[in-house]
């Protein structure tokens, strides 16, 4: 066991009310799942599966299937989740990607929950988007992924669950791909980052389009820019905090910590609209956001906040879109900058004035 008052890590603060349920919550509460009528005649075979849920939960197995951490790791011999280094493999693989890579590639966000697969009954403005900037990437050769966020409200098992903050604690406790999920015990599975984090390492250039929600982000983006913190700054190497050791990792960042920035260096732009008021700030802290993990502004021409029906009835707002060629042409002039600058990247010609600059402030 480390000596933390030799080595100065302050022991972490505990007071809050334990959230941990009696066999009767959590059985009731697991059961929910089954409420159609079509489960009753398997009741007994519900009941056994419950009981399992219920011994996984009260001996806390996150993790249920690990294996040894091995060489290159701090800790050769500590247990690491297989669903860890499977991210882990997926996020290398994409790394190499994209510095390989002989085109651009372009990851397109779509961060609207709009759908008409589900309960609004029609597409987003958003999407719209998309795909008009996904037809300038596409002409201009680059490769095109695009990451839909609306399918976290249409698709079953799309999960993005919330970032527990880590980081707060300590940097070292913040793991790179996050480590907090899935959670096995606590039923916290299908999340979907695993799958969203290669995407964003892949990518060269990244564009977000987004609606205003109540002056903010929307909620699907928003689960996503949060969970995105383990992208800047985190700890590569659970077995270095022996996964979740709090005081290890206060200990780890107090010496001195890395803050190794993953996404640094990508492009991006931004496109965030709305019908009556918002946008501009919802498109600066977007902004801000990025930079702020340095990932590098395309261009002016590349960020844009503008209104679609601009206080007119939501049943009008397609129709709005239809007759507003300007706008419309302002988003491809927004992925046309984006892939200047890809191109530009690549060719050795974009300049980032200051962008080789040590930041004096690290989180």
């Amino acid at each position: 066991m480390f000596d933390w008052l030799k080595r100065g890590a302050p022991e972490p603060r505990k007071g809050m009310p334990s959230p941990r349920l009696d066999e009767q919550a959590f059985k009731r509460r697991y059961g929910e799942q089954f409420n159609d009528p079509a489960f009753e005649p398997l009741a007994a075979d519900i009941e056994r599966i419950t009981e399992v849920a219920w011994q996984a939960y009260r001996d806390s197995r996150k993790s249920p299937r690990t294996r040894k951490a091995g060489r290159g790791f701090a800790d050769p011999d500590y247990d690491l989740a297989v669903d860890w280094l499977e991210a882990r493999q997926a996020i290398e693989r994409a790394k190499r990607m994209n510095e390989l890579g002989k085109r651009r590639r372009v990851l397109i966000v779509n961060g609207s929950p709009r759908s008409e697969h589900t309960c609004p009954g029609e597409m987003s403005i958003s999407y719209r988007f998309v795909e008009i900037a996904r037809k300038i990437f596409k002409a201009g050769g680059a490769e095109v992924e695009i990451l839909d966020l609306s399918r976290l409200a249409a698709e079953y098992g799309r999960k993005i669950y919330p970032c527990k903050a880590c980081f707060s604690t300590a940097a070292a406790l913040c793991h790179w791909p996050c480590s907090c999920y899935p959670n096995h015990s606590l039923g916290q599975t299908q999340d979907w980052m695993n799958e969203i984090y290669p995407m964003w390492v892949a990518a060269h250039a990244v564009m977000i389009i987004t609606p205003v929600h109540w002056y903010q982000a929307t909620s699907p983006l928003k689960l996503m820019m949060d969970r995105l913190v383990c992208a800047d700054g985190g700890n590569p190497d659970p077995s270095s905090t022996h996964g979740k050791e709090a005081r290890e990792a206060k200990a780890l960042e107090l010496e001195g910590w890395d803050y190794p920035r993953h996404l640094a260096g990508r492009l991006f732009s931004v496109i965030v609209h709305g019908d009556t008021e918002g946008a501009e700030n919802v498109r600066r802290s977007l902004s801000d956001w990025l930079k702020s993990i340095e990932m590098v502004p395309a261009g002016p021409k590349a960020e844009l906040d503008r209104y679609t029906g601009y206080w007119k009835p939501y049943a009008t707002s397609h129709n709005e879109l239809d007759d507003d060629m300007d706008l419309q042409e302002e988003v491809r002039n927004a992925a046309r900058t984006l892939l200047a600058a890809a191109v530009a990247r690549k060719e050795g010609t974009f300049v980032a004035a200051g962008q080789s600059l040590t930041d004096p402030r690290q989180k």
